[in-house]
């Protein structure tokens, strides 16, 4: 299996066509790992695996070698970016006007109840309000958020002359996507990581272990542990904001 070495890149890069198919091979389970993320909203996986594709080849096509990053790491918002703009436009048409409809509704209750209580409401209590079953409601909620682009000056609520705007809410929608994004990169980061230290980012981030007992489960020193630690976290930071260049 060919390697992702930057060599290997440029020659496919100068539009080495044997080189590009073995790299594209190479990281389909990149693919597969991110289009899973995607299932249930009423989209073909073997067509997101093909757009996630698409996604990955502009990524070697575009890579660029003065970022410290692994191309595999450097894939994730090119893959994720094309699947997201293929579910965007093809959302135009999956959704019908009656779930639109609803998604607004909805829209307008979580925020009203939001500013009142100062917290979320549940899908049960939305169901009540608007005596539609929670399913129905869920996949209002995962249809409008999701799938639909509408005119940037398109009221998505429009009650007593108070109208908000898709513009309105975008800021929230890119703050998920860098947030996905970043979970993506950072997942693929620890895969590239080699054993010793994806096991101390793992026991002191994940399973919130302190310094002291990462030591006492490696055998090692605490003062090791810290070292380590901050030397791939550094690393890990330094690679996120490069990725982030790209996006």
């Amino acid at each position: 299996m060919l390697e992702n070495k930057y060599e290997d890149i440029i020659k496919a890069q100068k539009g080495d066509k044997e080189i590009i198919t073995s790299l594209v091979n190479n990281n389909m389970g990149l693919v597969y790992s991110i289009t899973k993320r995607f299932q249930g909203r009423g989209f073909e996986m073997e067509d997101l695996n093909q757009i996630g594709t698409l996604g990955l080849i502009k990524a070697i096509k575009q890579f660029d070698t003065s970022y410290d990053v692994k191309l595999s790491t450097y894939c994730v918002p090119y893959i994720l970016g094309e699947i997201k703009r293929y579910i965007r436009d093809d959302g135009k048409i999956k959704v019908s006007r009656s779930i639109k409809e609803l998604g607004m509704k909805i829209s307008v209750i979580q925020k009203e109840y939001l500013d009142k209580k100062g917290k979320e409401i549940t899908i049960e209590e939305i169901s009540k309000i608007l005596k539609v079953s929670k399913e129905e409601i869920a996949v209002a909620i995962d249809a409008t958020s999701s799938n639909v682009i509408t005119s940037m000056n398109e009221p998505i609520y429009n009650k007593n002359e108070e109208k908000v705007f898709v513009e309105d809410t975008i800021q929230s929608n890119k703050n998920e996507e860098v947030q996905i994004t970043d979970k993506l990169c950072i997942e693929q980061m620890l895969k590239e990581l080699d054993s010793r230290d994806r096991e101390i980012i793992i026991l002191r981030y994940f399973k919130e272990n302190t310094q002291a007992q990462v030591a006492k489960i490696l055998g090692i020193s605490q003062v090791q542990i810290s070292r380590i630690e901050k030397k791939v976290l550094l690393s890990m930071r330094k690679k996120l904001e490069n990725n982030k260049k790209v996006c």
